[in-house]
């Protein structure tokens, strides 16, 4: 019994995660990209909008959660940054936990904790306040975007075609940012430009 409910675990954390993000309404893929400020883990301000000429994948991401853990863990997401940055893409990953949630990590133990993942995004950004979460309808952790050069929206949805929290999967899954940044940067339309996000519900700070 407590192995049936362990396992169903991960599932009711995406469904939980996909109800929540019913709440938030979403940018609009094939419309312009909201922009946005935030600080840095290193407290340097950036926007979205210094990078216009460049493709930009941003990662909505929290360490507690198991998903995250999964593509961290397993070298996927360091692998699929390494990659796109290779090609001259800008990676930011974005942290949408309040500072009130049990599982947030400030600014430097967040950095610690990808390096030891051997992850090295172009930056990593807090938005503890949700304000960039929600403009974007920004539902798990991970939750991913590709933004293109015109400063247009081409992707959201998730990593790749498998919603499981096991690493076994990985391997046998599509992973649509590898593939949506190798299409964008060939300049062709994205085969799959919205997709099904799961992970865990981003733990937003609520309104005031």
């Amino acid at each position: 019994m407590f192995r049936r409910r362990f396992v169903a675990l991960p599932v009711l954390l995406s469904v939980l995660a996909l109800a929540a993000g019913n709440a938030h309404a979403a940018a609009a893929v094939g419309q312009p990209a909201p922009d946005f400020t935030l600080k840095d883990a290193t407290g340097k301000t950036v926007k979205l909008s210094d990078f216009k000429g460049k493709h930009v994948v941003l990662e909505w991401t929290n360490p507690g959660c198991p998903f995250v853990q999964k593509h961290y863990n397993s070298g996927n997401m360091p692998a699929t940054q390494k990659d796109a940055m290779g090609k001259g893409v800008v990676w930011l990953a974005i942290n949408s936990t309040e500072k009130a949630s049990y599982d947030y990590l400030e600014p430097a133990k967040l950095v610690a904790w990808k390096q030891e993942r051997k992850s090295t995004p172009s930056a990593i950004l807090m938005d503890e306040e949700g304000t960039v979460g929600r403009a974007y309808g920004a539902r798990t952790t991970p939750h991913m975007y590709i933004v293109n050069p015109q400063g247009q929206l081409i992707y959201a949805g998730g990593i790749d075609s498998i919603p499981s929290s096991s690493a076994a999967d990985i391997p046998k899954a599509t992973n649509y940012i590898k593939a949506g940044v190798a299409e964008a940067l060939a300049g062709k339309p994205l085969t799959a430009s919205t997709t099904r996000p799961y992970g865990c519900s981003i733990k937003y700070k609520s309104a005031a």
